[in-house]
């Protein structure tokens, strides 16, 4: 299979969506999602995947493809639940803003005034000062000191928590805290942006402590329910433990890893079934939906004057630009979600990945909303770029392509995919592409590469990942 990852490949239906900018939807212009799906299903041999398209709050478009279960030879269905991965920090953030909504807490409360666990300290060493500087919003932000790239992540060290701890296995959520409030940080609180998925688990334990109920039972009752969602809950680890209608997951590579569930811990298991701590993952990354459920809640942003769980207000402060976030950038992460300050409504996107599952969740400012999962972990964890299966449009010398403000705009009619992402690869923008500089960049860029005289594949990388390609002859 070539170096395609599902992640990249789900961005890579954003383009889709394009052609029905503007238009109403018709039963020929869905027909492209069903082909494009169903043969990148059969060509890369992916067992399964689902794709929901709605708008303005209807959903247009709900089908599974290929198999939920290859050993059991059920089909995919449009009802089938997926392990959503980091998708998952919307819903948390979202819970956050409906309690600072209700004076429960303010997004400039400091996460100790809450979060009262016990910190693991080893002999001689004492909390890190900066500890008591993290704020909420820093958290929701990702700003909260965590670098993963400078130390690491604390999900993917399970057996060192449950050694230092003492605590046995499976390692809660707040157990992974207790340790981490007993690390050094790796930057001020505030200074910049570094992801973190510890962050989000604190926002989890900050909800129980708020609320005196367990996350995901507030979540449920609180955050979901009054839209309509009633089919997301938060996984479990072991196959023998899956929910009804959820798929079962399948890592591209095989890999295995010491068991971190049931009665032969430390033995090897499949990835996806007890090698990694599904079930702490909890706030960050823990939730299984249904691409409806994941358009549903989407949807809840379409119109912040009527929004069921928070007021504009908070839809305001979700979508706004941090301090630390650099002015000119086109793109930043704001509460829970990548956004793009488009009106009349932001642009909201996330995605997952963690073994066995990758997921994609969208919001466009056009009232386009649009939800995938693969049930396979993607061969490379490249996130921002793949070589696409084939060019987005037969592009010739001369045609312009409108990139910086969020689309790829080829003659309709000669038209493969389209793209809406943002280009920063090529840093265009509408107005340098008419005027021919973006242009030139490209070519000289393609002119650069090792490639047959007789075309050119460029490609375009974009913050959400895959944009475009085109070739040139």
């Amino acid at each position: 299979m070539n170096p395609q990852t599902r992640r990249a490949f789900l961005t890579q239906l954003a383009a889709l969506p394009m052609a029905l900018h503007a238009h109403e939807v018709v039963e020929d212009e869905l027909e492209l999602f069903d082909k494009l799906m169903t043969k990148f299903v059969e060509k890369h041999k992916v067992p399964g995947a689902s794709l929901t398209i709605g708008r303005h709050g209807r959903i247009l478009f709900d089908r599974g493809f290929g198999l939920s279960d290859r050993e059991a030879r059920v089909k995919m269905a449009a009802e089938s639940r997926f392990r959503i991965a980091s998708v998952s920090k919307p819903i948390t953030a979202a819970a956050i803003l409906q309690l600072a909504e209700k004076k429960k807490l303010t997004l400039d409360d400091k996460v100790l005034d809450h979060v009262k666990l016990k910190p693991h300290l080893l002999e001689g060493r004492k909390v890190d000062a900066r500890w008591t500087r993290i704020t909420l919003r820093h958290l929701l932000h990702h700003a909260g000191g965590w670098d993963r790239d400078k130390s690491y992540d604390p999900i993917t060290i399970t057996p060192k928590i449950a050694d230092a701890l003492q605590c046995g296995y499976p390692v809660k959520p707040e157990q992974v805290c207790r340790y981490m409030m007993g690390q050094p940080l790796d930057f001020e609180p505030g200074e910049r942006y570094a992801y973190s998925n510890l962050g989000y688990l604190l926002l989890g334990r900050v909800i129980e402590a708020v609320t005196g109920t367990v996350y995901e039972e507030w979540v449920k009752k609180n955050t979901l329910a009054p839209l309509g969602i009633r089919g997301m809950q938060l996984g479990r680890a072991r196959l023998e433990d899956r929910a009804k209608n959820e798929v079962r997951y399948y890592d591209s590579k095989g890999r295995r890893g010491p068991a971190l569930y049931g009665e032969k811990i430390g033995e090897p298991v499949p990835m996806p079934y007890g090698g990694q701590n599904l079930e702490a993952y909890e706030a960050h990354g823990g939730w299984i939906a249904s691409g409806t459920d994941l358009v549903r809640f989407a949807s809840t942003f379409d119109d912040p004057a009527r929004c069921p769980i928070m007021s504009r207000e908070s839809l305001e402060e979700l979508a706004k630009r941090p301090s630390h976030a650099k002015s000119a950038a086109a793109t930043f992460y704001g509460c829970g979600w990548n956004v793009r300050p488009d009106k009349p409504t932001p642009t909201l996107w996330h995605s997952g990945l963690i073994g066995g599952t990758s997921a994609l969740l969208v919001h466009r400012s056009d009232g386009l909303n649009w939800g995938g999962a693969f049930q396979h972990r993607p061969q490379s964890r490249r996130e921002d770029a793949l070589e696409c299966d084939r060019p987005i449009a037969a592009g010739r010398r001369g045609e312009y392509f409108e990139v910086g403000v969020g689309k790829w705009v080829v003659d309709r009619n000669r038209l493969e995919l389209l793209a809406a992402l943002e280009d920063h690869s090529f840093n265009c923008t509408s107005r340098s592409l008419r005027g021919r500089r973006c242009w030139t960049r490209i070519q000289t860029r393609c002119a650069s590469k090792s490639v047959p005289s007789t075309g050119c594949r460029v490609f375009a990388i974009g913050t959400l990942g895959f944009v475009g390609e085109t070739r040139f002859g």
